[in-house]
């Protein structure tokens, strides 16, 4: 068998790759988190990660492109966690179900709470906070309506999970913010979890009759 060129010796593999690529995101992420986003560069952040900057540049074209990547990080994360707190809460009480979605949600952001905050300064953000939360998140809140609700008007249902994903994340997201201890954190999701199962049960209420 020829031996391999040397050049092909050299080839990074998909695996390696890709660990590189996210380790040039996960340096991102924690400078982003230290630094603020505007005042950290791609040079400082190839340093940081132990890369030349053409490295970085392989594998990300700007500063811009490593914040859409972190925001997709983020959201995919907050959907599998979602996911499966919706999934294990089927039977349970209204307020216990939105109690632990929101706190799952939570979870997410205070795990991430520095990048959070320099994602929420240094992107335009409205509404519920961080670009593309919403829209994302509406389609699993719908689908959580429909389950409690059962089958009716699509625009109403619309409607609902508006409010819900504004009132609910608004509130997470205020809530999982640095200065917030645990306590504090857990009293604020209840409140706004009870109060959310107070309307929502009503809604159920209503439809039944």
């Amino acid at each position: 068998m020829p031996p391999k060129a040397a050049g092909e010796r050299r080839r990074p593999t998909q695996e390696r790759a890709k660990a590189t690529r996210e380790h040039i995101l996960d340096t991102a992420a924690q400078l982003f988190g230290e630094r603020g986003i505007a005042n950290t560069s791609t040079n400082r952040i190839a340093t940081a990660a132990g890369v030349s900057i053409g490295t970085v540049y392989r594998y990300f074209t700007d500063r811009s492109v490593m914040v859409e990547e972190l925001l997709r990080r983020l959201l995919e994360n907050v959907e599998r966690r979602f996911s499966q707190r919706v999934f294990g809460l089927g039977e349970r009480p209204t307020e216990e179900m939105i109690y632990g979605v929101l706190s799952v949600i939570a979870d997410e952001l205070v795990e991430n709470a520095l990048l959070v905050r320099a994602l929420v300064a240094g992107v335009q953000f409205y509404n519920s906070g961080i670009p593309e939360f919403e829209p994302r998140l509406r389609l699993l809140m719908k689908v959580l309506v429909i389950q409690m609700l059962g089958p009716g008007d699509d625009h109403e249902y619309d409607l609902m999970t508006f409010v819900l994903i504004n009132t609910g994340f608004a509130a997470v997201l205020r809530a999982s913010a640095l200065e917030v201890d645990a306590a504090s954190r857990a009293e604020s999701i209840h409140m706004t979890a009870r109060m959310m199962a107070a309307w929502l049960d009503a809604e159920i209420t209503a439809v039944k009759k």
